[in-house]
């Protein structure tokens, strides 16, 4: 790749997303290679790549380029973004998914004609934990550091 900044940091999503399997498992004992594609989960892959971005531009060009200046930034707001945003949509969406029950079991499971259970739920899996976000940051630091060491 002609742009090894990208390619560190796309080299760290890519990596982030396969730890997902694992790290997966190891939490829930379920083996679901589908995490490999998904969002949400530990380690954050979004947060690793800005991370890589970030750590590969300061290591070639320096923190006070505006190089670095960009890089970090679109990393702060990716980051408050997975862990606010993103996580509380994810959290919203759980309840907008269980409602259905909720109006059945309010309504004596006959809700009448004028309910009609969704027939798709919505991902509720889309944001990050602080922590998720910290180990795909970490993760992404070693990363972009490794890209720029062994850059020519």
């Amino acid at each position: 790749m002609a742009n090894r900044g990208l390619g560190t940091a796309l080299a760290a999503v890519g990596i982030a997303q396969l730890l997902k399997i694992p790290c997966h498992y190891k939490e829930s004992g379920e083996w679901k290679p589908g995490k490999i594609i998904g969002s949400g989960g530990m380690p954050s892959s979004h947060s690793s790549g800005v991370t890589a971005l970030a750590a590969y531009t300061a290591m070639k060009h320096g923190v006070k380029t505006p190089e670095f200046a960009i890089a970090s930034m679109l990393g702060i707001i990716v980051m408050y973004d997975a862990m606010n945003i993103r996580r509380h949509a994810g959290e919203i969406a759980i309840q907008v998914n269980d409602l259905d029950a909720d109006v059945e079991q309010l309504a004596g499971h006959h809700p009448g004609i004028y309910h009609k259970r969704r027939s798709e739920k919505l991902k509720e899996s889309l944001g990050h934990q602080p922590r998720e976000v910290a180990a795909g940051a970490l993760l992404g630091a070693v990363v972009g550091a490794l890209g720029a060491i062994t850059s020519r």
